[in-house]
């Protein structure tokens, strides 16, 4: 690790808790929401979340066979219209400045979510965004998490 962040700057880990309570309140399902995690965390490279979010995905009864086809979503039968629209969000949202968010993407999106759980989509997806960037950037080293059911 290169610096503890949480110990340094406090507030950072405040500020992102803080969104993080926001996307757990919103009603996004949470099986759902670590598949989010999990595939932004792929696109990110970091290892330290994937780590924690496929022990979290696993611990809530996620199957080791869509954890390890997460990243060819688009090719295995084993996730719904719904997360397939979420998984596509998650990789536009997290690839922003290739092709932004395509009015193609939205409609597909608006099929399965409101325009609340669209926001609320965007808020997990950009939260797990900065928890990727904060992880990496600090040097976090994966391994030592365990989810809290079997702490």
């Amino acid at each position: 690790m290169r610096l503890n962040y949480m110990k340094v700057q406090p507030g950072s880990l405040q500020t992102l808790l803080q969104l993080e309570g926001y996307v757990k309140k919103s009603g996004l399902d949470l099986k759902l929401w670590e598949l989010i995690k999990i595939r932004a965390s792929q696109i990110n490279g970091c290892a330290y979340c994937l780590d924690m979010h496929t022990k979290d995905a696993r611990a809530m009864g996620e199957t080791e066979q869509r954890l390890y086809l997460l990243n060819a979503w688009r090719e295995a039968p084993f996730y719904t219209e719904a997360e397939r629209a979420a998984l596509a969000l998650t990789e536009a949202v997290t690839k922003i400045s290739e092709a932004g968010v395509p009015q193609e993407l939205y409609e597909q999106v608006r099929k399965h979510f409101d325009e609340g759980e669209f926001v609320n989509l965007i808020m997990a997806i950009n939260a797990i965004n900065c928890w990727n960037r904060m992880a990496i950037s600090t040097g976090m080293v994966p391994g030592e998490y365990q989810p809290a059911a079997s702490k």
